[in-house]
């Protein structure tokens, strides 16, 4: 009996829908995370990408536990000596919503060109509307709260 190894040309990805309202953050992002890598597939291989489209609205709604809100910090740098910047969870929740998912479920995905190419599987928007209803995703909702 032979091994069933997924070909390129046999990938079927789904489009899902995901409202973030009320979400806790982390487990939020880690089941993103295993839809866009395709782990909840039976024909699951790790050297592919044959995850699915993840469509996320309402990002601006998330919660965190804790005094995360105000303690977590994100970094980044300018390039040039003193650019390092910082912002608050609360601070990146107001001016960029979306980034906040973003680099979460970045942050679980594969640090190589495969991750790189899920991660353009994930759609994130402000406010229940989005702009993918041609390809008709299905709404998806997490088993953990």
């Amino acid at each position: 009996m032979k091994t069933f190894s997924l070909t390129a040309g046999e990938v079927n990805h789904k489009w899902y829908v995901v409202d973030a309202e009320g979400e806790i953050l982390g487990r939020f992002a880690s089941q993103i995370a295993n839809y866009l890598r395709g782990k909840h597939k039976p024909e699951f291989s790790p050297h592919m990408d044959n995850g699915d489209f993840i469509v996320v609205v309402n990002c601006e709604k998330i919660k965190v536990t804790g005094k995360k809100m105000l303690e977590k910090e994100y970094y980044r740098h300018s390039g040039w000596v003193g650019g390092l910047k910082e912002a608050s969870l609360a601070q990146m929740l107001a001016k960029h919503p979306r980034r906040v998912i973003t680099h979460a479920v970045k942050g679980m995905l594969p640090k190589n060109r495969l991750g790189r190419a899920m991660l353009k599987k994930l759609k994130v928007y402000v406010g229940p509307t989005h702009p993918h209803t041609a390809q008709k995703p299905q709404p998806l909702k997490f088993p953990y709260n």
